[in-house]
C-alpha cells in the first residue's frame, strides 16, 4: 500500500549520492541565503568576494558556489535563463530546505529561504540610466509558470494587476498576466542607490520584449503600453525574464524573495551600456555589502 505522506521517486528525483537531481545539492551544501544568477559565468564573479568558498556543484547549466563572507554563509547559484529554469530552482530549493530527502517526507520545521537574484534587464522609463540599479517592488509575468500552481493575490497586487490588465491590453487568450510582490523584509534595506519599481518579466528575449529582427511581432506597441503604466505610485520600471516566478513561487513556498537588476539597456531611449560588466559589478559588491549585513 503507498504510503501519500511519501513523494514518489519520479516526482522528487534524488541522485545515488543523495543529492537533488537538477542542482546536485545536498541539504547541507546550501545556505540560508540564496543569490540566484542567470549566467553561469557570473558565479565565480560573485563567490570571488567571498572570503572562503566550502563547496562547488555544478550539472548542465546549475552551478553553486556555497560560502562564506565573514560569518556570512551564502549560496550562489546559476538558473539558466528564464521562467522555466526559475521553475526547477525555486522548486529543488525549497525541497533542500524542507524535505527530507531520505525519506522523502516533509519536514515538520520549515525552512525559510532569503532568495536574492542579481540579474541584467532593460529599463522603461526615460529617467532610468542605464548602469544604476533597479529592485523590483513586484513582478509581473507575462510568461505562464504561476498559473500552474494554486497561488492567490492580495488585495493590493489584485489592485494593480486589473490596472496593468486595463492599461496594456495584454490580457486574453494568448497572455494572461499574474503579479507577485517582492520581500519587504529584504526590499527595506536596499534604499540608497537603488531605484525601485516594477519589473515584468517576458518569455523571451525578442518577440515578447519587443524586439523587432526579421520575424513580425502580435503586440508592436509593447514598450509604449509597458512604459506608460501608472498605477498610483507605482510604475514599470525595467524588464527582463525571471522575476516574477521567483516572486510567485518564492511567496507560496514560504520564502523571501528580492530581484536586483543592473540596468544595461534603455528601451525608450535606445541606449545600451558602454560597460555593462563594471554595471554588473559595481551591483553585484554594493548588494553583497548589504546582504553580509542583514
Amino acid at each position: 500500500m503507498l504510503n501519500r505522506n511519501v513523494i514518489a521517486e519520479s516526482e522528487l528525483i534524488i541522485t545515488a549520492k543523495g543529492t537533488i537531481y537538477h542542482l546536485d545539492l545536498a541539504p547541507e551544501q546550501l545556505a540560508d541565503t540564496v543569490i540566484t544568477v542567470g549566467d553561469p559565468g557570473r558565479v565565480k564573479e560573485v563567490s570571488r568576494h567571498f572570503d572562503r568558498i566550502e563547496h562547488k556543484a555544478q550539472h548542465r547549466e546549475f552551478i553553486t558556489h556555497t560560502g562564506y563572507i565573514g560569518k556570512k554563509r551564502i549560496s550562489v547559484i546559476s538558473t539558466g535563463i528564464g521562467t522555466g529554469n526559475i521553475d526547477i530552482v525555486i522548486n529543488e530549493l525549497d525541497a533542500l530546505a524542507n524535505i527530507d530527502l531520505k525519506t522523502r517526507q516533509l519536514k515538520e520545521d520549515k525552512r525559510a529561504l532569503s532568495i536574492i537574484r542579481f540579474g541584467t534587464s532593460g529599463a522603461l522609463q526615460q529617467d532610468i540610466p542605464v548602469d544604476c540599479m533597479v529592485v523590483s517592488s513586484h513582478g509581473i509575468g507575462l510568461d505562464n509558470i504561476m498559473h500552474y500552481y494554486n497561488y492567490s493575490n492580495s488585495d493590493n497586487e489584485r489592485y494593480i494587476l486589473d490596472h496593468f490588465k486595463q492599461h496594456s491590453g495584454l490580457n486574453g487568450k494568448v497572455i494572461l498576466p499574474y503579479i507577485a510582490e517582492a520581500s519587504i523584509s529584504l526590499r527595506k534595506h536596499f534604499g540608497s542607490g537603488y531605484i525601485h519599481g516594477i519589473t515584468v518579466t517576458c518569455p523571451g528575449f525578442y518577440g515578447p520584449q519587443g524586439r523587432v529582427l526579421r520575424g513580425p511581432v502580435a503586440f508592436p506597441h509593447l514598450i509604449d503600453a509597458l512604459s506608460t503604466f501608472q498605477c498610483g505610485n507605482d510604475r514599470i520600471s525595467n524588464f527582463e525574464m525571471e522575476t516574477s516566478a521567483i516572486y510567485g513561487l518564492g511567496r507560496l513556498l514560504g520564502h523571501n524573495c528580492l530581484s536586483i537588476s543592473a540596468i544595461v539597456a534603455n528601451r525608450v531611449q535606445k541606449t545600451f551600456s558602454k560597460d555593462s560588466n563594471l554595471a554588473i559589478e559595481n551591483m553585484i559588491k554594493r548588494s553583497l555589502e548589504i546582504i553580509e549585513k542583514i
